[in-house]
């Protein structure tokens, strides 16, 4: 008991100190800066922080969100991904060890794995939202992940779910572009759903596929109606489709054998 209660609060001060790093790799890595040079500053003043600046969620409360030398509004972004972060891979620790559920058997290899996928897709989510760019260097992540992930889990479901992930957005995106001779998906979002189908296997990669095209359609719609009276180029915006894929995966990379068993059982003939 008291091994496990340890094992959630390292979890979760190890989960706030990652996202805070994957603030300074979601505002870095776009730009082309190093991740590890200069020392963390306000981008108003230049003022160098120091270590009591730095502690993920306490440093932004204190400081109300400000600036301690300008007092230039800090973008809440930062204390939503140290708090995202911390949150995802509490949720994956209960799910993946038998800390809830005595009859799952413990991998913390591949617990390891979730939290650096986990870790991964929120600094792809924050990059395609703010830059409407995927950096290669996220997708290569992944990809090690999967591969790893290979050696527990069905060989053929995975090699199946890179396929389908990568193949269906990427049929999308070609016959979008031969009805409207314009891009309706980037390059990025085909890569990180292939390289997501070889983490998740194949039921978990479709699941992924209808919850993002659903959530997808739903907020595009609403915005199409929004945009609709204004001027053309503001109707053809693009939007970032990536930050409906992550939440999606993250789903059903936690929970998309339940979703899989709950939809079969609709079937099942009592």
């Amino acid at each position: 008991m008291v091994l496990n209660i340890f094992l959630i609060i390292l979890t979760i001060i190890l989960g706030l100190c990652v996202g805070s790093f994957l603030n300074v790799v979601i505002y870095r890595l776009p730009k082309n800066m190093s991740i590890a040079k200069p020392k963390s500053h306000c981008i108003n003043c230049d003022y160098q922080l120091e270590w009591y600046d730095n502690i993920p969620v306490l440093s932004y409360i204190i400081l109300g969100g400000k600036c301690r030398k300008c007092k230039t509004k800090i973008s809440p972004r930062y204390i939503v991904v140290e708090l995202l972060n911390a949150i995802l891979w509490f949720v994956a620790l209960m799910l993946n060890t038998n800390l809830i559920f005595a009859s799952i058997q413990s991998n913390y290899i591949m617990l390891i794995v979730y939290f650096v996928v986990i870790s991964t897709l929120i600094c792809v989510a924050f990059c395609d939202f703010e830059n409407m760019e995927i950096p290669d260097e996220f997708q290569i992540i992944l990809l090690i992940a999967g591969i790893i992930s290979m050696m527990f889990g069905d060989v053929n479901s995975k090699v199946f779910g890179f396929i389908l992930g990568g193949g269906f957005f990427a049929l999308f995106a070609g016959l979008y572009y031969l009805i409207k001779r314009r891009e309706g998906l980037g390059f990025g979002d085909i890569k990180l759903m292939a390289v997501l189908g070889l983490i998740l296997g194949f039921e978990n990669t479709l699941i992924t596929i209808i919850l993002s095209a659903l959530s997808g359609a739903m907020v595009l719609s609403v915005l199409a109606i929004i945009n609709r009276k204004k001027n053309k180029e503001e109707r053809s915006k693009e939007y970032p489709f990536a930050v409906f894929i992550v939440p999606s995966a993250i789903l059903a990379m936690f929970v998309g054998d339940i979703i899989v068993n709950w939809y079969l059982s609709l079937f099942m003939i009592v």
